[in-house]
């Protein structure tokens, strides 16, 4: 059996940046800045995901209650990696959802708090950046 020569070789492949990737300080959103403003009320919220977070719940668990609410009108620094809830304002007292009666719920850094807002929409809310 006769060894054939082969000649090394080397293959370089030329790195190209297919994504933007941000630099420090640059890295997106941080935090939050939820707006306690929700109505006051009998507080509920959810807490199992439903696939996203719009004051509307649309599985199966029951609604656990917070506790009488009553805004307190700040503006909190919440960490967007903190827990986020669907949840209700119970506004005609009658222990369900109703239309027109959904909040987002954040209960805070140790989850022992109920802050709530009307406004459905997280991506209109002011952020801070990283």
């Amino acid at each position: 059996m006769k060894k054939e020569y082969v000649r090394p070789t080397m293959v370089g492949e030329k790195f190209v940046a297919n994504e933007y990737v941000a630099a420090c300080g640059d890295s997106g959103v941080s935090s939050y800045n939820f707006k306690c403003d929700a109505p006051g009320g009998k507080l509920y919220y959810y807490s199992q995901f439903d696939g996203k977070i719009d004051g509307v719940y649309e599985g199966s668990e029951k609604a656990i209650l917070l506790g009488d609410y009553t805004p307190c009108s700040k503006t909190h620094k919440a960490p967007t990696t903190d827990d986020y809830y669907d949840g209700f304002v119970d506004y005609n007292k009658n222990g369900r959802y109703d239309s027109g009666e959904g909040v987002i719920v954040w209960r805070g850094k140790w989850g022992l708090n109920g802050h709530a807002t009307a406004n459905l929409d997280m991506t209109t809310w002011e952020t801070d950046k990283s």
